[in-house]
């Protein structure tokens, strides 16, 4: 049988791997030159807004919230935050191919997540049943809520308003966010952002980049987390004189 660390060094950043690929294939042979201009002066400019700079950071605390999740059911943080560390996950939505490949990577490492006392939580704006359709699609089993307006997403800092171009393209390509969020949610999308949670509320890794089809690798947050591990048992160590 093989050993977690084993198992670590295997998957190690498949993720990343599979999201550079998708990268390659889109930009290089799908999207339309045009298009491309389009989505990347929406990336420069959200770059040159020094949105990612703005958003919560490692050492801030974490705003307590309660969402439903696609069976409708409340989820709130601080609950979780009782039973360990949690990772809050932002996407765009389930149309978004990056956005699926990232939460299949957290689904694949979900085991090793919850081995080291975290658990996962997915947040988008999209309506319920909309984000039903997307954890059923993705086969993940662990919570992907619904935070419609984006009123989570921006306590965590992440929201951004599209421009008109890049709403147009989207409907060209059949993503209306009005469809998918809602009207309260229709002009605006949380940047890709990853927050690792203590249980106290204190946030001990953040990950947001402008650039959508960049995301923190799930092997990141495992890294971490056996780091937090680590000094957690150093300190019961000391405290036991061990």
């Amino acid at each position: 049988m093989n050993s977690p660390e084993m198992t670590d060094a295997r998957d190690a950043r498949e993720t990343t791997r599979e999201l550079d690929d998708a990268r390659a294939k889109y930009r290089g042979k799908i999207i339309p030159k045009p298009a491309l201009r389009v989505m990347d002066a929406e990336t420069a400019r959200l770059a040159a807004s020094r949105l990612a700079s703005r958003a919560l950071k490692a050492g801030d605390s974490a705003p307590d919230f309660i969402l439903p999740d696609a069976q409708g059911n409340p989820v709130r943080l601080y609950s979780l935050l009782r039973e360990g560390h949690v990772v809050v996950v932002f996407y765009r939505g389930g149309w978004c191919p990056y956005c699926n490949l990232h939460l299949r990577g957290f689904q694949r490492r979900l085991a090793r997540i919850r081995e080291l006392g975290g658990q996962v939580v997915a947040i988008s704006p999209q309506l319920p049943d909309n984000s039903l359709s997307t954890q059923e699609k993705n086969a993940l089993a662990f919570p992907v809520l619904s935070d419609v307006g984006n009123k989570i997403a921006r306590k965590f800092g992440v929201v951004f308003k599209l421009s008109k171009g890049l709403l147009d393209l989207y409907r060209t390509f059949g993503h209306a966010l009005e469809d998918a969020n809602g009207a309260s949610g229709k002009g605006e999308l949380p940047v890709p952002g990853t927050f690792l949670i203590n249980p106290k509320g204190t946030i001990r890794l953040a990950h947001v980049d402008v650039d959508y089809t960049r995301r923190l690798d799930p092997d990141d947050v495992i890294a971490a987390l056996k780091k937090v591990n680590g000094v957690e048992a150093g300190r019961m160590n000391d405290e036991t004189g061990k």
